[in-house]
């Protein structure tokens, strides 16, 4: 066969392209940084690991390697909790490297539109921030998709509180169930409630007629958990009433020890069988109470007078 004189060219390894339609009614200046976003994509390779892996699939990775490894077992947690609650059932399936901003906004609103408070949301919101962050750090993602969305602002108002009217119907309701003491000490102490379920008898000064706090309980999978308080001035002594003084006195004459909960034995506030009484039990029970006096809704943390 005659030579043509034409060299034959060289076999090459196929490239995939990737193609974006771009339509006549689209500014240039959108598709030219359409085009840049792309290429710069291409250069950084995020392709590589972040295309390959759900949200759900890194944060499993997130809480596993650098969650647990540096944080409390309760900050813990509280993260897998907020984690699975509001943030893996609307975007677990989602890749992570296709994230958006605007994927997360409908998130925060549906939590808002659901009754919770913007507290809620924003503790959400700093806890994906932070593992966006860690996936930014790793090169799955060019950017965090959480610095684009609008942090809930608390709003105004939010806290609600009783009147000193409501608060006496509130206290007459209160004592005359089982948890009247807790109740009562929860509604003008001013503690949070895994602090005033934490409190030991050691920790009251009868003579002073206060308390200190100095530790909180939880219940973390399924075994009760005792923390020592973090802010220094829960530490300080709280100065009780004296009608709290003798309601407490009354109480400690009644409390006896139990095998089923050793640990719980110097718990001031317990169940009838002697184990420290849950966070959540008491929610359910305080707004029973709500509901029977005819008091508006508002929070257990909110209990303060």
């Amino acid at each position: 066969m005659p030579h043509s004189g034409l060299s034959r060219p060289r076999p090459t390894k196929r490239r995939n392209a990737a193609t974006t339609t771009v339509y006549d009614h689209v500014p240039m200046r959108e598709a030219q940084a359409n085009l840049t976003w792309k290429l710069r994509e291409r250069d950084l390779g995020r392709d590589l690991e972040g295309a390959k892996i759900t949200v759900n699939e890194y944060l499993d990775r997130w809480i596993l390697t650098a969650v647990k490894p540096r944080l409390r077992e309760k900050t813990c947690h509280d993260y897998e909790g907020i984690l699975r609650r509001y943030i893996r059932p609307n975007l677990g399936e989602t890749v992570l490297a296709a994230m958006r901003p605007l994927d997360l906004q409908p998130t925060y609103q549906q939590m808002i539109e659901g009754g919770l408070s913007s507290r809620t949301v924003r503790y959400t919101h700093v806890v994906l921030k932070s593992a966006m962050r860690q996936a930014l750090r790793s090169h799955l993602l060019l950017e965090n998709p959480a610095d684009g969305v609008k942090r809930p602002q608390q709003l105004r108002g939010e806290m609600r509180s009783f009147t000193v009217e409501q608060a006496q119907t509130f206290l007459k309701a209160a004592l005359a169930t089982a948890h009247g003491p807790v109740l009562a000490v929860a509604l003008t102490t001013g503690m949070r409630p895994s602090e005033y379920l934490g409190l030991k008898w050691q920790d009251i000064d009868w003579t002073r007629q206060t308390v200190s706090v100095v530790r909180s309980v939880r219940r973390l999978d399924g075994r009760w958990c005792f923390c020592d308080t973090k802010r220094s001035r829960t530490r300080w002594p709280i100065k009780l009433q004296r009608w709290i003084v003798e309601l407490l006195r009354d109480l400690q004459v009644k409390a006896c020890g139990s095998d089923l909960c050793p640990e719980a034995n110097d718990l001031v506030f317990r169940t009838h069988s002697g184990q420290p009484i849950s966070g959540d039990y008491l929610v359910k029970h305080f707004r029973s109470i709500l509901n029977r006096a005819g008091l508006p809704r508002i929070r257990l943390s909110d209990l303060r007078h």
